[in-house]
């Protein structure tokens, strides 16, 4: 595909998801699938599945602990284990705003695309990080075009929808993805204890992080858990647990109107004052100050 041809693909798409979104929001087209608009700079965090998301125009950046990705039109994201991520778009006007394409990575797909291309997932993948920003190709582009393409006619996105996903997960294998998707790989002959701690910790917030029982669960040492864990997500267990239950403190208090000794305790915090430190440290500000702040621009 030449730069022309890329040019008026890239063009086109710009003017198809202005037309399907109209104003800013975010539209779940089909089950695991956003497209999103926004006219002026914003912020999200949450735990996020597994996913391949495309900036079609504007800018954004992605914080994971300590490390920052940006992505723009020529770029996409892949993260394919469940994260604690801030989301920031800084590139956006009311002229020129921010389109963002986000899809998540269904693990059963992924393995039988996997599968049927002749790729295997091996136990050492579990060693790559499960995130990164590379540079998508024609082939993964046209793909992205013919997706959005079928959002205006409701038989193309039931027929035709599901296999460019498909194809999408293939051109992403074929772009040197393999390792990083075999995150999402799980049997009960091998699995990747990494992505199955992620879940553990997930699901185990609010009690306390024994470092080795949780090693020993998914039989590995202590220093090659540390080791694995931080390679995969970039932070130790102890700070993605932190993230995790920081978030939903924060989710308690505008959801349910807890204030911040009840939110701190519901997620395992059980000094306040300790949990208001770990929360200004991550949202650059006291819990109360910043909830208010939220609900203002609500």
């Amino acid at each position: 595909m030449n730069q022309s041809v890329e040019n008026r693909n890239h063009e086109e798409l710009v003017e198809r998801i202005m037309k399907i979104l109209p104003e800013d929001g975010v539209l779940e087209a089909i089950p695991g699938f956003f497209l999103a608009r926004s006219s002026k700079p914003m912020e999200a965090r949450a735990i996020y599945n597994p996913a391949f998301c495309f900036v079609i125009q504007g800018g954004k950046q992605v914080f994971l602990g300590e490390e920052v990705f940006r992505y723009d039109p020529g770029n996409y994201l892949i993260y394919t284990v469940d994260l604690p991520l801030v989301f920031k778009v800084d590139d956006a006007s009311a002229e020129e705003p921010y389109l963002g394409f986000h899809l998540n990575l269904d693990p059963s797909l992924v393995a039988s695309v996997m599968m049927d291309a002749g790729i295997e997932s091996k136990k050492s993948d579990a060693s790559v990080k499960a995130i990164s920003v590379n540079a998508i190709n024609p082939d993964l582009l046209n793909a992205v075009i013919r997706f959005v393409q079928c959002l205006e006619n409701p038989n193309d996105l039931k027929v035709l929808a599901p296999l460019i996903i498909k194809e999408i997960v293939y051109r992403l294998l074929q772009g040197g993805q393999g390792t990083r998707l075999s995150h999402l790989m799980t049997s009960a002959k091998e699995t990747q204890p990494i992505s199955q701690a992620i879940g553990h910790l997930r699901e185990n917030f609010d009690q306390p992080l024994r470092i080795e029982n949780v090693a020993r669960e998914f039989g590995m040492s202590v220093s090659g858990f540390h080791h694995q864990f931080k390679s995969v997500t970039a932070m130790s267990p102890l700070q993605f647990q932190k993230q995790i239950r920081l978030q939903e403190a924060r989710r308690l208090m505008l959801s349910e109107d807890l204030d911040a000794a009840s939110a701190g305790f519901r997620v395992g915090y059980e000094d306040p004052s300790y949990f208001s430190r770990d929360y200004k440290k991550v949202f650059g500000e006291p819990p109360l100050r910043n909830i208010v702040k939220l609900r203002s621009n609500l």
